[in-house]
């Protein structure tokens, strides 16, 4: 049989070649330009089972760089106690390691074995000589090399095979012996190697191949860094981390929301559109290749019809609905933080065209208000029910919607959700200020169709008896039930001030929003609450997200960051020690897995740790690159992509500074919330919190000849030295003023 040469899978950068791309295998490693997988089982006696590393397996995810230079994990399989550890040197390059913490049984009964395989066919070798197993496929060849060697290397036709040969007939059969096979496993048992290293190199000959292989086994170990404590960052990498995937039918790489759906519910690929999208946003943070991967994979299932269609999986797509619009907005920090215009240039047709689709589809009675409904599109599972309606609404069994009925011949519920008019006018809003960065002439098409439904918004879904927003009926009666959305008025920017003052009210109220961990997805005192089952009574870290935008935007900062705070506590009560993202939580205990109807690592969860980073440093759709001082509060992140690049950030005894590759360049001991925050090498500029006083300083590492310096009309005179321009500002008034320095 003559083997491919080709690559087997092209489209995915080498620096994320190696990764735990399978869904069903936590730490099985593909190579997938050469389609080679090492996947790692183990066996107990006393269990008579192998572990895959898989779901339904006692798998405890630990740190997951989104490049996979880092992956470890912990399994407990029949009270044995492995620590698995990879590390990638360069992107050809594998290191593994495994380590027992506790046994369950005689270690010579437990056996960890390594199973070799590859992707179109061929076979690995192993030279019993040199104790290397190999495999080669055109010019290129892998050699994997253990610290020890393998007590026994079998062959099989798959890991199927395998693993049933293990499950009948024990630990202690011989028969498979083998140096050759499409499946090849190097078995190892606990009492000859507790703990063991081995290393996979690769080479465009074989004998460099297994020369690196053994040079790779001679590295030292990286150092150690003690973790920090309840780190944002970090929580935020691994849950990203953990779900980035292979679709292998579409051949693709993307950010599921959770491996565990892409099994048997998904049919081996899927994607809820929302979902996605926040993953783009959230992986935007270390690496805007993924975010764009995410993008595409969203924007490759619009509809001629012009919607993005709610759902694509390999069992089924719903084009009949869309989901609640988040896309231009997710579009419009991105380009914020990167300031790549290709991103806004790509997706302006596909995203215009979604919210024209909106406006055209949902206004059942004509009005000018927007309903959640199905169109009669595809052959979707519940199209053209009320169903269908509500999973548009991704709140599919929200109690906001158990007074609604599906009109057929309009394909609406015949209410109109304040949540969907509030985020469509979102949405509008940003379409317009992308289109004034392209410099199109439609800006002017969405930004009066925004400002149209925010006057509308303002005054139609108020109820002035309950002084909150709530969602109306056809009838022209409110609602019962609320929900978060009820709060999105502050997100669109419609919400007055006596509005705003009331939604403040019930959002500290613990009889209505109010409560230790962030909002419920219901009123607490709706009878709805009490069921506990998903968008009836549980917390969603969307729902908070979206709403703490909102509170950031009308200027409550205080209520923004004590809603994050909330969600910080609630977040890492779960993650930091069961290292769980469960999907939603209790709102009363905070308990994620208190019922089944929640996934345990599900990746929007990590907009929760995500808003705790962002009250520190954050990319804010409507004040732009910000920083927020709290000389009360000390505290530190990781790098992340900013305007600047990779920017990490501390705070300690009231001074805040920035680093890049770990050396400051800014600092600065103003109090508040620094906003839209410029710093090249040839200007630092931003908007100064109101009310500063005078004597606060701002210091730039700098080489550059000052041409500039202004707060507000007033001329500064900065003062240089040691490389470092220091400014020392004057006191500002009831709003903020604007600070530039310019440099030659």
């Amino acid at each position: 049989m003559t083997l491919p040469t080709h690559l087997a899978t092209p489209n995915v950068p080498l620096s994320r070649a190696w990764n735990t791309w399978t869904a069903d295998r936590y730490v099985e490693m593909n190579f997938l330009p050469l389609g080679l997988r090492v996947t790692p089982l183990v066996y107990a006696a006393s269990l008579g089972r192998v572990s895959r590393f898989a779901p339904g397996d006692e798998v405890t995810l630990g740190t997951h760089a989104v490049d996979g230079s880092l992956v470890e994990a912990r399994l407990d399989h029949g009270g044995t106690v492995l620590d698995w550890r990879y590390r990638k040197p360069s992107p050809f390059d594998l290191i593994g390691s495994w380590q027992t913490i506790r046994t369950g049984e005689w270690g010579l009964r437990f056996w960890v074995v390594l199973s070799l395989s590859a992707d179109q066919g061929g076979a690995w070798h192993f030279d019993e000589e040199a104790k290397v197993a190999s495999f080669t496929r055109g010019p290129r060849t892998v050699a994997l090399i253990a610290k020890k060697a393998p007590l026994l290397v079998t062959g099989h036709d798959s890991i199927a095979a395998l693993v049933e040969e293990f499950e009948r007939k024990g630990y202690w059969h011989l028969a498979s012996r083998s140096i050759g096979a499409p499946v090849l496993a190097l078995r190892f048992n606990l009492d000859e190697a507790p703990e063991l290293t081995f290393a996979a190199g690769i080479a465009d000959r074989p004998d460099r191949a297994v020369e690196r292989a053994r040079a790779l086994l001679e590295l030292p170990a990286p150092v150690e860094q003690s973790p920090t404590a309840d780190d944002p960052v970090a929580a935020i990498r691994d849950v990203m981390g953990w779900n980035a995937l292979y679709d292998r039918t579409n051949h693709r790489p993307y950010i599921t929301c959770s491996r565990n759906w892409d099994l048997n519910k998904f049919g081996g690929f899927g994607f809820w559109l929302n979902d996605t999208l926040i993953n783009a946003f959230l992986v935007a943070l270390f690496d805007l290749d993924q975010a764009r991967e995410n993008l595409s994979l969203v924007f490759a299932g619009a509809t001629p019809e012009g919607n993005l269609p709610c759902i694509l999986t390999g069992n089924d797509q719903w084009v009949d609905r869309t989901q609640s619009p988040i896309a231009s907005l997710i579009l419009w920090m991105l380009w914020l933080r990167s300031g790549e215009r290709s991103l806004l240039r790509a997706a302006w047709p596909l995203l215009s065209r979604n919210n024209d689709w909106l406006f055209a589809t949902r206004d059942g009675n004509r009005n000018g208000i927007l309903e959640f409904g199905s169109s009669p599109l595809g052959m979707g599972l519940y199209r053209g029910t009320k169903l269908a309606a509500k999973d548009e609404s991704f709140m599919d069994n929200s109690p906001i919607h158990d007074e609604a009925r599906f009109i057929d011949e309009t394909g609406t519920l015949d209410c109109e959700d304040v949540g969907l008019n509030c985020l469509a006018c979102l949405d509008s809003e940003m379409l317009g200020r992308i289109a004034d960065v392209l410099g199109l002439d439609d800006a002017r098409k969405y930004h009066e169709r925004a400002a149209t439904l925010r006057s509308t918004i303002a005054s139609h879904f108020w109820d002035d008896r309950r002084n909150i927003f709530a969602n109306r009926l056809w009838s022209g009666a409110f609602v019962r039930s609320l929900a978060p959305t009820s709060f999105y008025p502050l997100l669109c920017g419609a919400a007055n001030d006596a509005q705003r003052d009331h939604l403040l009210a019930h959002l500290e109220d613990e009889q209505a929003f109010g409560g230790r961990f962030g909002l419920p997805s219901v009123a607490r005192a709706d009878p709805a609450f009490g069921d506990n089952i998903y968008w009836r009574g549980r917390i969603w870290p969307i729902l908070n997200w979206l709403v703490w935008l909102g509170l950031h935007r009308s200027g409550e900062h205080d209520a923004a960051a004590r809603l994050a705070e909330k969600g910080r506590a609630l977040f890492f009560a779960s993650f930091r020690d069961r290292r769980l993202c469960p999907e939603n939580y209790h709102a009363v205990s905070g308990e994620g897995l208190d019922q089944p109807d929640t996934d345990p690592f599900y990746s929007w969860s990590a907009l929760l740790p995500y808003m705790d980073l962002a009250e520190l440093m954050d990319i804010s759709p409507f004040d732009g690159w910000t920083l927020t001082n709290r000389a009360e509060d000390d505290g530190a992140l990781a790098p992340v992509l900013t305007p600047s690049g990779p920017v990490a950030v501390e705070r300690l005894n009231g001074v805040l500074t920035l680093l890049r590759h770990g050396e400051p360049f800014f600092t600065t001991d103003v109090t508040g919330r620094i906003t839209h925050l410029v710093l090249t090498e040839e200007q630092v500029a931003c908007a100064l919190p109101a009310k500063l006083a005078a004597g606060a300083r701002l210091r730039v590492r700098s080489k550059g000849t000052i041409l500039l310096c202004r707060q507000a009309s007033l001329t500064l005179a900065p003062q240089v030295a040691d490389g470092w321009i220091e400014i020392i500002l004057q006191a500002t008034g009831e709003h903020p003023e604007s600070f530039r320095l310019l440099l030659a």
